[in-house]
């Protein structure tokens, strides 16, 4: 099936927002679960570290937190009645 990769890839940068925790020195973490291809696409923007290492996570870069918070918003923001 052709999918739009570019959505594929906003919805989990939102999903990995889910799994951040801090990690001090290196900061902002998130576990890695997902698709290597889409992975390897988010790190090729700047979003997270290289995916392909033994660590069980990934450092979600300082563009990747400011991306990923509002894009949880956008897509699973439950509306107020």
């Amino acid at each position: 099936m052709e999918y739009d990769e570019e959505k594929v890839d906003e919805m989990v940068l939102a999903l990995l927002f889910l799994t951040t925790f801090e990690d001090s020195p290196r900061g902002v973490r998130a576990w890695k679960g997902d698709d290597w291809n889409v992975l390897d696409r988010l790190h090729r923007k700047g979003y997270i570290s290289d995916p392909r290492s033994k660590a069980k996570s990934v450092v979600v870069t300082e563009e990747g937190v400011k991306q990923s918070r509002p894009l949880f918003a956008k897509y699973f923001r439950k509306e107020s009645h």
